[in-house]
């Protein structure tokens, strides 16, 4: 150790904080040469829920800050879109056609865990934890990290402390993660995946729709109108065929009874709506918080912070609620990546980037292969080169068990590219037995009205995306 040390002292100045030179001090190689990761995980976040992403009325301005001062990613998007399958791609690195986790009852094996990137970060040295829904499975992996906080299932927004008092589930994943950057062991650098409830409803609990916030944002947004949604009028619900609606068991489409639910009337969408920005303001409070932490602690300079969502989430669009499907407000995320190391040249780019990539880029960023396994990319490249060869589509599929048929969510799957859209929807095993399709212009068309599927002069257009789509679905495997 003292001669990696020695190494580091040659290459480069001593580092002084609060007056006091840390060459002093006996760091290990490791923790002197590698980066912190904090990756920061919202839940059901649609990608224009943030004020750095263009939205006029919600209140984030910590986010907003790391966005300013690093690279928002403007095309980031899921490969499925739904919170089991997805935090099963970002923790693998896979698609969903190869880890198989297709319902929320189904665990990582014990080889898969072992090649998720806090397993890969943890042999290689980094101090791991983890704080808040975990989200794959029934059995949470404790073991596989230093320092655990996590929970199953999709957790209550109120808990009962021993003094007795409630505190905000969001408040008390910044709290877990205070006290994560207080005990951590400082001589291992470390990754902490923060990953919040908010802002997915609270299935069961009535309160603000499910939107249950902390009361102390009541007068946010107080005097606020919501827009109505550009898609939410009923007409474009009638626009897909009656077997999306309703299944030939009579059961309706799970979207659209969780919209009667939230919003079906004037009243109940400006509810929902505010409410949910109520949850991202909170969110974005404990953000301040943590990184308010490391710059008391000297670790913000040496710290990544990557902030991102599990799945896009509808507001009354096309009159649904929720993720699911292939529309841009289901698969479309927030991406932002904040290197305290470096001065970023741009502020924005426009590639298209995924959650498989998130594995591979935090390995990437600690300085560690990822393994072979990992179908995604690192995309720290995109950081400081914009001519970078890179993806021009990618595909999504959604084909989520629905438990035993208690709810009805067509399967879906897609492809996505640079300037069309191409998504089928099907029943069964077999997606190429499609009930529907839909095919738009990515470019001219991002709401996603005008479907081109039965244009005779786009005909060609969809026959090789389809080709394309089917290459996929096989070579992702």
């Amino acid at each position: 150790m003292s001669n990696v040390n020695n190494l580091i002292s040659k290459l480069s100045k001593p580092i002084c904080l609060t007056g006091v030179c840390l060459s002093m001090f006996p760091l290990s190689g490791l923790a002197a040469q590698k980066p912190n990761i904090i990756f920061l995980l919202a839940d059901d976040l649609r990608f224009n829920s943030l004020g750095c992403m263009g939205n006029p009325i919600v209140q984030t301005p910590n986010i907003n800050e790391l966005a300013r001062k690093g690279v928002t990613f403007n095309n980031a998007f899921v490969t499925s879109p739904i919170c089991c399958i997805s935090r099963a791609s970002i923790f693998s690195g896979q698609y969903a056609n190869r880890h198989g986790i297709n319902n929320f009852t189904t665990d990582f094996t014990s080889e898969a865990r072992s090649n998720n990137y806090p397993e890969v970060l943890r042999r290689s040295g980094y101090y791991t934890g983890f704080i808040g829904k975990y989200g794959v499975g029934t059995h949470m992996p404790e073991g596989d990290f230093d320092y655990w906080k996590g929970f199953p299932g999709q957790g209550k927004y109120y808990h009962q402390g021993a003094d007795g008092k409630f505190i905000h589930l969001t408040d008390l994943i910044g709290n877990e993660a205070l006290e994560f950057l207080e005990t951590r062991d400082k001589s291992k650098p470390f990754c902490l995946q923060v990953s919040f409830k908010a802002p997915h409803v609270e299935d069961g609990n009535n309160l603000h729709n499910g939107y249950v916030y902390n009361p102390f944002y009541d007068e946010y947004y107080k005097d606020e109108t919501i827009p109505e949604n550009a898609t939410g009028d009923d007409k474009y619900y009638l626009a897909y065929p009656e077997t999306f609606r309703v299944n030939p068991q009579g059961k309706t489409n799970e979207a659209r009874v969780r919209w009667g639910l939230r919003f079906s009337t004037k009243e109940k969408y400006q509810e929902s709506v505010k409410s949910y920005y109520r949850l991202i303001t909170g969110m974005d409070d404990n953000i301040k918080r943590i990184v308010d932490e490391l710059k008391k602690k000297g670790l913000e300079k040496n710290t990544v912070i990557i902030f991102s969502s599990d799945n896009g989430y509808a507001l009354a669009d096309h009159g649904l609620e929720g993720k699911w499907f292939g529309n841009n407000e289901s698969l479309r995320v927030p991406l932002i990546i904040y290197d305290g190391r470096h001065h970023q040249n741009k502020h924005s780019n426009e590639d298209i980037v995924l959650n498989v990539d998130l594995a591979p880029t935090i390995l990437d960023y600690a300085g560690v292969k990822a393994p072979d396994v990992m179908q995604g990319k690192s995309i720290k490249p995109l950081m400081v080169n914009e001519n970078i060869e890179w993806r021009k589509e990618f595909y999504f599929d959604h084909l989520i068990e629905t438990e035993g048929g208690r709810i009805y969510l067509p399967k879906s799957e897609g492809l996505v590219g640079l300037n069309y859209k191409y998504v089928r929807y099907f029943n069964g095993g077999d997606p190429d037995n499609f009930f529907f399709e839909e095919l738009f212009s990515t470019k001219t068309d991002p709401l996603e009205i005008n479907n081109l599927a039965n244009n005779p002069d786009m005909a060609k257009i969809k026959e090789d995306m389809i080709f394309r789509l089917k290459k996929l679905r096989t070579l992702l495997k």
